[in-house]
């Protein structure tokens, strides 16, 4: 058993160190013009479409939101060296720069729709199928897919959600701060802010309709408290929303797809059993 544990392993890094230099086509996410200006003009949304040789596609995709506390992105880690692990399952992988809120929540949210509309737009040139497409996200992005996936109607509605150590509430008491403060911004009225937590504490927004969940954090998570994304857990499972939780020891907050995660080869193991699991 541990023989073959250990070649596994090998065997999966040969795979990613092979691929790892694949090159995904990059998008700008609004030729035309985005729905909700940024006050920074220089930042741009974009999307990098990662898809698998097309006689492995199994009709799959995954719309990826990297974290950042909504003031920067962790592209690689967290995004653009997940490529191999999707594609090597015949999953596309669709990567997305979304643009930073600065106090208002519908820039990220409407980028993070705008990439899950063109990947429909275009799934018959990218051999996806229109009813497999998910969203995944890393912290604040983790916030930001989570966003998507309980308010999120037509062709801007996943079907699946994979979340990892996720910021979910807006709550003061356990949200991350910094997500908080960039997203909602700080110039609000007791009232309003209170009505805007409540809109983006997406663990009071899920309902039956909610797309099935994969979570995975650690227990010494220090920046985003573990509680997060268990009482989003805890909220699916009363809704009847199909849902499994990996809640690892240590690790702390932002290991992504990094192998020095002490539990990383678990967490994609994992990861994978779930996505066979549909």
């Amino acid at each position: 058993m541990k023989a073959l544990k250990v070649i596994t392993t090998l065997l999966l890094l040969t795979s990613a160190t092979a691929t790892h230099a694949q090159k995904g086509m990059k998008m700008d996410l609004w030729p035309n013009g985005a729905t909700y200006n940024s006050t920074d003009k220089e930042d741009k949304a974009e999307m990098t479409v990662y898809l698998p040789d097309a006689k492995k596609a199994t009709g799959r995709a995954v719309v990826c939101c990297p974290g950042g506390g909504y003031t920067h992105l962790a592209m690689d880690h967290e995004g653009h060296q997940w490529a191999t692990f999707f594609n090597n399952q015949g999953i596309a992988l669709i990567v997305v720069k979304y643009r930073m809120p600065h106090g208002n929540p519908m820039i990220p949210v409407s980028d993070a729709e705008q990439a899950i509309k063109t990947v429909r737009r275009n799934a018959v040139e990218w051999h996806i199928d229109r009813t497999k497409v998910g969203i995944m996200g890393f912290s604040a992005g983790g916030h930001l897919a989570s966003t998507i996936a309980t308010r999120s109607t037509g062709d801007a509605a996943p079907n699946f959600q994979i979340l990892f150590y996720p910021v979910i509430t807006m709550d003061p008491s356990f949200t991350h701060k910094g997500s908080h403060d960039n997203l909602l911004g700080t110039d609000h009225s007791k009232k309003e802010m209170k009505r805007l937590e409540a809109d983006y504490s997406n663990d009071l927004q899920v309902n039956r309709t909610t797309p099935r969940a994969f979570i995975a954090l650690s227990d010494d998570d220090k920046a985003v408290p573990a509680a997060n994304g268990f009482s989003y857990y805890e909220q699916l499972y009363k809704h009847d929303v199909p849902a499994s939780i990996h809640i690892y020891p240590s690790g702390g907050h932002g290991w992504g797809y990094r192998e020095s995660f002490t539990y990383h080869y678990q967490m994609i193991f994992e990861l994978k059993g779930w996505l066979e699991s549909f």
